[in-house]
């Protein structure tokens, strides 16, 4: 393709042009522009933090959920189906493989502390928070 001289009054435009027209021919590259996998929420109140995780087509034994250093780790794998060697894929949108996703704890947690279900592809993790972490009220003694 040949560049125009037009972009001589911004000198990084040819190289953004390239770099669209590289991508347009290569396909994109992994992590530009891909969300992470697996996808998650994560909130906390006074008792607990949760997690959920979306895990279509994963199977439970195939996930694994460990904490260290106030750090949960879900990792695991989503296997491909096999279609034999005749079968010809027309669109593949779905990634295969090994995750894993790290999500920082805000308060020390212990693996006893952890309650986990898969229900409908979705994962939900919950974690009690230690009860020397709990906000406690103080009263307020008025003299």
């Amino acid at each position: 393709m040949l560049y125009p001289s037009a972009f001589a009054a911004d000198p990084f435009a040819l190289m953004r042009q390239m770099g669209r027209d590289l991508d347009r021919a290569l396909g994109p590259r992994p992590g530009a522009g891909t969300a992470a996998f697996p996808a998650i929420n994560v909130w906390q109140n006074d008792e607990a933090v949760a997690i959920t995780a979306e895990l279509p087509g994963i199977a439970p034994s195939d996930i694994d959920i460990t904490i260290k250093d106030n750090v949960l780790t879900l990792s695991g794998e989503r296997r491909a189906p096999d279609l034999g060697d005749t079968a010809i894929w027309h669109r593949r949108d779905r990634a295969y493989g090994r995750f894993s996703r790290a999500i920082r704890l805000p308060f020390p947690a212990r693996d006893d502390q952890v309650e986990a279900r898969f229900i409908n592809g979705v994962l939900r993790v919950v974690v009690a928070r230690p009860e020397e972490d709990k906000p406690r009220r103080i009263e307020i003694k008025a003299v």
